[in-house]
């Protein structure tokens, strides 16, 4: 759930959502997804998607995805194109934004960039792109699930939902991890893949932000329950959860897998900040979380 990356020099911001934004930005976004949706029948990547008529036509809502593969956000914003016609502004880390190739793209999609270190400025973008009557997509598990099961979610999409009066959509990615996750080589050629997505009904704003991400997993581990019932596991595959005969990590051991990772982390950006001679600031937290 996800200091922004601008380029240097003066911006000229616009409101997310205004017909002056819109009138440049989205033939640009629609462009891109057609390529995409090229890429993608070149890639035999076969689709079954159900439940988006729970995404709405007009207004503001927080799109909450569960993630298990690097291409997630380029699957998450199919259904909003059918039948409602929309376009999903994700919060994505800060790297993409900088890079030189991705970077510009992102920005003239009107994404959401996302400094771990500081997410003030992003989460401020993201309110104001929900009052404006976006769609705003976010990860609260913020990074890959290494076990293909849930994880602990971040409260940032419901603070969101809460401050800006919008309901919480519920979707589920399945098959995804299959294309290109965490630790495995990519298989972006053609591998004829099934991907589920699952839309789930709207969860209003109702409950404290702590209460309502509670709901909000549940319902979501409940979908991707549903959603893996009907689909094909090959057991011992990687991209298997445990739980099913595959031979992905459990979630304890993927959790303590990630607490190394981020250990190691800090420990090489404190070993950084030592060498450049710079203030023992420490860790800030992230305002997502």
């Amino acid at each position: 759930m996800e200091t922004c990356g601008s380029p240097p020099g003066p911006r000229v911001r616009h409101r997310i959502g205004d017909p002056a934004t819109l009138a440049d930005v989205e033939p640009f976004y629609r462009t891109i997804i057609g390529i995409a949706r090229t890429l993608f029948a070149g890639q035999g990547l076969k689709f079954s998607v159900t439940g988006e008529e729970h995404i709405p036509a007009t207004g503001g809502a927080v799109i909450a995805i569960n993630h298990t593969g690097y291409m997630d956000f380029t699957y998450a914003g199919l259904p909003a194109r059918r039948p409602a016609k929309r376009y999903v502004r994700f919060m994505a880390k800060k790297e993409v934004f900088d890079n030189k190739i991705s970077g510009p793209m992102m920005r003239a999609m009107k994404h959401i960039p996302v400094d771990r270190g500081d997410a003030g400025d992003s989460y401020r973008l993201a309110v104001e792109a929900l009052r404006a009557g976006e769609l705003v997509g976010v990860f609260p598990e913020e990074t890959i699930s290494r076990s293909f099961e849930l994880k602990k979610f971040k409260t940032g999409a419901a603070r969101m939902a809460e401050e800006a009066g919008v309901p919480v959509i519920p979707m589920i990615i399945w098959g995804s991890q299959r294309v290109w996750t965490k630790g495995h080589p990519k298989r972006l050629g053609r591998t004829n893949t099934p991907i589920t997505i699952k839309v789930g009904a709207p969860i209003p704003p109702y409950l404290p932000p702590a209460a309502m991400t509670e709901e909000l997993h549940a319902t979501m581990e409940q979908m991707l329950h549903e959603v893996q019932d009907s689909y094909h596991h090959e057991p011992g595959a990687y991209w298997v959860p445990r739980r099913l005969g595959g031979s992905a990590p459990t979630l304890e051991e993927a959790t303590a897998e990630d607490e190394r990772v981020a250990a190691e982390r800090r420990a090489r950006k404190e070993r950084e900040r030592t060498e450049r001679g710079g203030p023992d600031s420490g860790d800030r937290g992230v305002s997502a979380e």
